[in-house]
């Protein structure tokens, strides 16, 4: 296995890392309901579950 000659300084080590940063999730408006959420990810109205701006699970039936 390859090992490195030299230690990598903190300066040539932090350069190679300057692509990896945190970005802003994309967030939409449902035209159903109007709540802002993240998109392709399923959110709570009331305690109902929406995804894609229909009801996937109502609050009022009982899962068990």
């Amino acid at each position: 296995m390859a090992h490195p000659k030299r230690k990598t300084s903190k300066t040539r080590r932090d350069k190679r890392r300057t692509h990896y940063k945190a970005e802003a999730p994309t967030l939409s408006t449902c035209a159903t309901t109007g709540i802002v959420h993240e998109r392709h990810r399923a959110y709570y109205v009331d305690g109902n579950l929406y995804y894609k701006g229909k009801l996937v699970v109502d609050a009022e039936v009982d899962l068990a």
